[in-house]
Order: structure tokens, then sequence, then C-alpha cells
């Protein structure tokens, strides 16, 4: 029996299912299709009256018909939906709240060290499993567990919507095959942009947990086997987040070609030349004058100005418009 989720014992939902397929019925003739007695039939039928689930009309014996089951059932069981979801996301709460006491406490709690490349591509892939928001990485030259193109947890987390930003060394570029993984993964959503150089590898999930590789080794390293830490919810994880969000605002954008090749891997400035007037907009906004002002200047609508900044935004992969300043700085666009 399986509406038991739905308030019903064993029995009631036996005599409800013979009940559905009838018109209408006596207790004596649901007995005669049950294992239950006439009495006891009785009884359920009474009881699942009490509960909605059936009505009873005039004349002796009782007949009773089934309240449809979408009229009946249902709102119970988006009820008990409700409460479970409800119980979910405080159990949640519950586990957090444990945990970061636990963390306060016991050190160990904040950080765990991996040793060994299988573990740390165990770790690496459950942390993408898990991740439910967005993943921040650092992709260095020289791979330690992971080789580039061998990450599918990637691909998995973002068919279910997990958003990635990953930053690239100039350096990974240099291994075969690494502009083409790159490639595959921007198309299949990834958020990509690149740096010179980057001070370390890390993953970092949800902003929640991090992975840090500690001591160099594999192919890139020694031939020592990686030591890396597993960090949770702490100041040394924030330190973590804004160590890649200072150097996310200060990286090239990287972009997939029609072709499939990937503009921007030098880490340097090669976007697209800008316009006569769009470079004459962008010295404007950079000497702080305000929309309305440069809108009478080049002779536009203060709603064309804005648009055009907001086109310029996204070609530089800017956030802000300070961003757009810095980034239009170092491309040459002014």
């Amino acid at each position: 029996m399986v509406l038991q989720e739905a308030g019903l014992s064993t029995s009631e939902e036996g005599v409800y299912r013979i009940l559905v397929t009838l018109a209408s019925a006596t207790a004596r003739e649901v007995s005669q299709r049950s294992d239950l007695g006439p009495g006891e039939t009785e009884a359920v039928l009474s009881a699942l009256e009490r509960k909605g689930l059936a009505s009873s009309v005039g004349g002796t014996p009782r007949r009773f018909t089934a309240t449809p089951p979408d009229v009946a059932l249902l709102p119970q069981l988006r009820q008990r939906a409700d409460a479970l979801e409800q119980a979910r996301v405080a159990v949640g709460d519950l586990v957090e709240t444990y945990r970061s006491n636990t963390r306060r406490r016991d050190a160990g709690q904040l950080i765990e060290v991996i040793t060994g490349a299988e573990a740390l591509r165990q770790n690496l892939r459950q942390v993408q499993d898990n991740a439910r928001h967005e993943l921040l990485w650092f992709c260095k030259a020289q791979y330690v567990a992971m080789p580039s193109g061998s990450n599918s947890a990637e691909f998995d987390a973002l068919a279910r919507g997990v958003r990635y930003r990953v930053l690239y060394e100039q350096a990974f570029f240099d291994d075969p095959g690494s502009v083409d993984n790159v490639a595959k993964a921007v198309i299949a959503g990834e958020v990509a942009r690149a740096v010179p150089q980057l001070p370390l590898r890390l993953a970092v999930a949800d902003r929640t947990v991090a992975v840090c590789p500690l001591v160099p080794g594999g192919p890139g390293g020694s031939q020592e086997e990686p030591t890396a830490a597993l960090v949770r919810g702490s100041s040394l994880l924030d330190a973590l987040v804004a160590l890649f969000e200072r150097y996310w605002e200060t990286a090239v954008p990287l972009n997939v070609t029609e072709s499939g090749a990937v503009s921007g891997t030098d880490g340097s400035a090669n976007g697209a030349s800008l316009s006569a007037a769009d470079q004459h907009l962008l010295s404007l906004l950079v000497a702080g004058i305000a929309d309305k002002a440069i809108a009478s200047q080049l002779g536009l609508s203060k709603r064309t100005v804005q648009r055009r900044i907001q086109h310029l935004m996204t070609l530089a992969g800017a956030a802000t418009r300070m961003q757009l300043a810095w980034q239009a700085a170092r491309r040459g666009w002014m």
C-alpha cells in the first residue's frame, strides 16, 4: 500500500481503492470485494467519510461513493510535501549551526589535510558534485591531480545550473589540447578569464568549502604525492574567496569565436579596437562627466549613451563602470 503518506491505513486504502471502481456501493458489496467482514467494512467506510474520502447517500442499507482522488488526496499530499520541505530546511539550518559550533571547538573541522593525487581528485569531484550555486577556480599550468579535459564533473554541474567562474594563467595554454578543452567548457557555460600568472591552485564551492593544494607534487612538481587542504567556513576561506575576486576583477575575459578558437589566452589586452566615437565616450566617462553631459556633447540621448556604456562593459567583461575604466586602460582603448 502506498497511500499511508496521505494518512490512510492499509484497510482504508484497500476499501477506498474498491470504492473508486464503483459508482456507489453498500458495506456488504465492498466487503465482498475485500478481506474484511461487513461490520469491519462499515467501520472503515465511516472512517473514510470522516476523512472526506467518501460520502454516504440515503437509503437502507447506506450506499457510499468515493470522493475524487484529486479532491480528497492531492491537497493532503501537498501539505505534507510543504511540511517536509520546511522540516528539511530546518534540519539544514541545524546541521550548519552544529558544524559552525563544532568548528569553533575543533580546528580539525576547519581544515582537513588531503594527501595524494587520487584523494585530491576524489575531493575535487565531490565538492563539484555537491555544489548547488557556484564554483570558483584557479587553473595554473602543469596539473597536479586533474589533467586538462578530464574534469567531467564540471560539465555535469554546468548542466544542472551551477555557475563556473574560472581563471587561467597564461602558461596553462602551453599544454597540448588545453585551448580546445577550455573552448568546450566555455561553450558549455563556463565563464573564463585569463591572467599572466596565478599565485596558487584553488577551487571554491558555494563559498562554503575550498580545496587548496599546499605542497607541489605530481607531473608538474616533485615526484612526491601532493598535499592539499580542504578548507571549510572560516576567515581563511573568506580570504581565499577575496583573493579570487581580486584576480577576477583584473583578468581578461576569454571568448570563443565561431571557429572554436579562444581569444584572450595570452592574458593581455586583445579585444577588438574601438571606434573613435566609443573612445571619445570612454574618455568622457573616465573624466567623471555625467551621462547627461556626455549625451549633450556627443549629440545623443541619455538612454543611447547608457546603452553604449553597457555594451562596452559587456565587451570588457566589466561589472561596474570603474572596472570598465580599468579594463579600457589595460586594453589600450583610450
